[in-house]
């Protein structure tokens, strides 16, 4: 995967960079590797830096979702590059735990925008590139999650990043991703949209479920009501389906008692 720039602002003779991504995709922890590959224009410079950062667009409040960088390494400098030199960086960097998911099994999900950025600054600037796209597999603890809503027949409907945090789950980023899900036929009736969160880290991940927001039904930031915690090889190992179908029927009974509709 190669993404190519011209960095423009720095003036004619600028010199040209590509990003290159050893993989198609990273999971979240997963290091995330390639090489950015810098030709010399027409002039010497004295670089100062070279960096990589990954953002993600954000929604704000009913704006345009907005760019938010979420991780950042410095690559190299400074250094000379020579009119018309080439120059390699490799890099080798980690991909925090908590990214949202962008892809799975391959299929992009609508809603998540997520790349790295190339900068390189050369004399007190520090020009930018665009937002490379880079894709985020869900973690096999996270996928055998995934799986169980669709064995219940919980079609995916949509996902977004928003600011904000979780109460009493430890978070890392400035952003939470919320998947939505239309409810399995079975409680069409009874509730609505079902919001599932992941927070994962080294250890293991947070499940947090939601239902009907709409409604009184109290959310899981209020009771605990629909949070899990596992470690990664034991989530491996749960019956998610029956923990899920579990939820469901609970859920639906308090909105019930609750006089929902």
């Amino acid at each position: 995967m190669v993404f190519k720039k011209l960095l423009g602002a720095l003036g004619i003779g600028a010199p040209a960079v590509n990003t290159v991504l050893h993989q198609p995709y990273v999971h979240p922890g997963q290091e995330l590797t390639g090489e950015v590959r810098i030709t010399a224009g027409k002039q010497d410079i004295a670089v100062e830096h070279v960096a990589l950062s990954i953002g993600a667009h954000v929604e704000a409040d009913y704006a345009d979702p907005v760019a938010v960088e979420f991780h950042r390494a410095e690559l190299a400098g400074p250094f000379q590059l020579r009119e018309g030199e080439d120059r390699v960086i490799p890099f080798g960097i980690p991909m925090p735990w908590q990214a949202p998911i962008s892809n799975v099994r391959g299929m992009h999900l609508d809603g998540i925008g997520l790349g790295v950025h190339t900068e390189l600054g050369i004399a007190e600037v520090a020009n930018k590139s665009d937002l490379d796209p880079v894709a985020v597999e869900p973690l096999p603890s996270q996928a055998v999650v995934l799986e169980a809503l669709g064995q219940l027949g919980i079609q995916f409907h949509a996902t977004g990043l928003g600011p904000g945090n979780l109460p009493g789950v430890p978070q890392e980023l400035p952003f939470v991703q919320e998947i939505e899900f239309f409810p399995p036929p079975q409680f069409a009736g009874h509730l609505g949209d079902i919001w599932l969160t992941f927070v994962a880290d080294a250890e293991g991940l947070h499940v947090v479920l939601d239902a009907d927001r709409r409604s009184a039904i109290p959310t899981p930031a209020e009771d605990g009501f629909g949070r899990f915690r596992v470690g990664h090889e034991e989530a491996l190992s749960v019956d998610w389906t029956g923990r899920v179908q579990g939820w469901l029927e609970q859920a639906a009974e308090r909105r019930a008692g609750l006089g929902g509709h």
